[in-house]
């Protein structure tokens, strides 16, 4: 088994069933391995937690240069809504790494580290509305991770746009 399916298999328990059944044992379980299997890869939960949450900035932080045209605000909405209307199971991925994360300080550093770069100012041409508007997309994407279908897909899209029409 790989070190990514294993992380797969993490983030869906977690999603799944939330912190209190996110233990190795339970996470080999899912994984379909044994707990020595898994203790290969990640020897210990903290070791797990914080392997989720580089891959979720990582992969986060590539969506962003993705779509860098210029304008921070843009890409960063551009990539918040690629999440938001991608697979649904994916959406919840960073709700249940942070959640798992905001259970040890120590842990979640480098997640609150990258929300603080994520939303610090920038040089876009108008800094207030370039965090209001990642501000916003945030919202939004807590809305379609707490209350999946609470907006349509055409919604999603009424939001986007004007969402840019903000920059």
């Amino acid at each position: 088994m790989t070190r990514d399916r294993l992380l797969d298999a993490a983030e869906s328990l977690l999603a799944e069933q939330g912190t209190g059944a996110f233990t190795l044992a339970k996470v080999a379980e899912h994984a379909g391995v044994s707990k020595g299997g898994l203790l290969y890869h990640f020897n210990s939960k903290e070791a797990l937690v914080t392997a989720l949450i580089e891959r979720l900035i990582s992969e986060f932080d590539a969506r962003i240069a993705a779509h860098d045209t210029g304008c921070y605000a843009r890409a960063y909405l551009e990539a918040t809504f690629e999440v938001v209307t991608g697979d649904p199971a994916g959406t919840g991925r960073r709700w249940a790494v942070a959640t798992a994360a905001a259970t040890d300080t120590g842990i979640s550093a480098p997640l609150r580290e990258a929300f603080r770069r994520w939303h610090a100012e920038d040089n876009d041409a108008d800094a207030v509305t370039s965090q209001l508007v990642r501000a916003a997309a945030e919202g939004i994407w807590e809305v379609c991770v707490m209350a999946p279908g609470a907006y349509s897909p055409e919604r999603l899209a009424e939001l986007r746009e004007r969402l840019l029409t903000l920059l």
